[in-house]
């Protein structure tokens, strides 16, 4: 793997949980530890995991305050299917300034190796204005698995490119 002088090693991550049983405490939610404990390992900084129930608002308010907290990453887990609930890429597209619609099928490209119905998935993948990385993953802790995995190689990139720096 190719590395960039400038890019930094550690990257600030949100990770957002998208889940009405969770939310209500009705289910254990597994998918935000398994992206903090990937993203951990990887050695980035993973603030608190949010945990939200499903739809628009509830997303976008959340994308919201961990924007705030100024973060370079912000992965979300679940909300990204096609039932009446799931408004994951909804409350997500108004934050994007640009899409990164490779990185969402290569996503969907990768869970499809595993299970058929990823490619039903609606999730984004962009930037915003203040170049933070944004990204809609499954819920699935699986799915949560093999998407930060395709991530890993790129969030040192991607932050760099977004805050200026010059390809290698």
């Amino acid at each position: 793997m190719t590395t960039h002088a400038h890019a930094p090693r550690t990257v600030r991550c949100a990770v957002v949980v998208v889940s009405d049983r969770c939310a209500r405490g009705e289910a254990v939610d597994r998918s935000g530890p398994v992206a903090r404990e990937l993203l951990e390992s990887a050695g980035h900084r993973v603030g608190d995991v949010v945990v939200v129930p499903d739809g628009e608002a509830s997303v976008a308010g959340a994308l919201a305050r961990v924007l705030a907290d100024g973060v370079q990453v912000v992965l979300t887990s679940g909300g990204t299917g096609i039932s009446p609930r799931d408004l994951t890429p909804e409350g997500t597209r108004p934050f994007l300034d640009r899409e990164l619609p490779g990185v969402a099928e290569a996503l969907r490209r990768r869970g499809a190796d595993d299970v058929a119905t990823a490619v039903l998935s609606r999730g984004l993948a962009g930037v915003t204005a203040d170049g933070v990385l944004v990204v809609n993953l499954p819920g699935s802790p699986d799915g949560v698995r093999s998407g930060v995995e395709v991530l890993l190689p790129l969030l040192a990139h991607v932050v760099h490119q977004v805050s200026g720096g010059d390809h290698r």
